[in-house]
C-alpha cells in the first residue's frame, strides 16, 4: 500500500507532490513518484529532489519511476499504481481558461476513469 503521485516539472506537478507528501504522512504510507518526463529527457532544472527532501523524516519515499519512451502518461500512471499497490493516486491539474474550466486534460480524465483506486486532482493555485 502506498500513495502514488504523478509528477512533471511544472507548478501543478510540484503541487501534486506536496499534496501527496501530506497525504502519505497523514495515512502513514510510503510515497511513490512516477516522473512523467520520459526516461530519455534531461532533468535540468527539475525541482523534484528538493521537493522530496522536504519529505525526509515524515514519509518513506520509494525510488522514483520514470516513464519510458513511447509510453503514454496515463498508461505509466495506471501501471505504476497497480505495480505499487497504490491506495491513492495524486495528479496535478493546470489552470484552464474560463471557457475551458469544465474540461480536464486527457491524461487526468483517463486516470480518473480507469484507476481502480481513488484519484485526488490538485491545482497549483486558485484564483480569488
Amino acid at each position: 500500500m502506498t500513495v502514488l503521485v504523478a509528477y512533471n516539472p511544472s507548478p501543478h506537478g510540484e503541487a501534486a507532490v506536496r499534496t501527496a507528501i501530506a497525504e502519505a504522512a497523514r495515512r502513514g504510507l510510503p510515497l511513490h513518484v512516477v516522473h512523467l518526463a520520459r526516461s530519455d529527457d534531461p532533468a535540468d532544472g527539475d525541482p523534484l529532489d528538493g521537493l522530496l527532501s522536504e519529505a525526509a523524516g515524515s514519509v518513506e519515499v520509494q525510488p522514483v519511476t520514470r516513464r519510458t519512451s513511447g509510453t503514454e502518461p496515463a498508461d505509466a500512471i495506471l501501471d505504476a499504481a497497480e505495480a505499487a499497490g497504490a491506495t491513492l493516486v495524486v495528479l496535478g491539474s493546470r489552470k484552464r481558461s474560463s471557457a475551458g474550466t469544465f474540461l480536464i486534460g486527457t491524461t487526468t480524465q483517463r486516470v480518473l476513469l480507469d484507476s481502480p483506486v481513488p484519484v485526488l486532482v490538485v491545482k497549483d493555485a486558485y484564483d480569488s
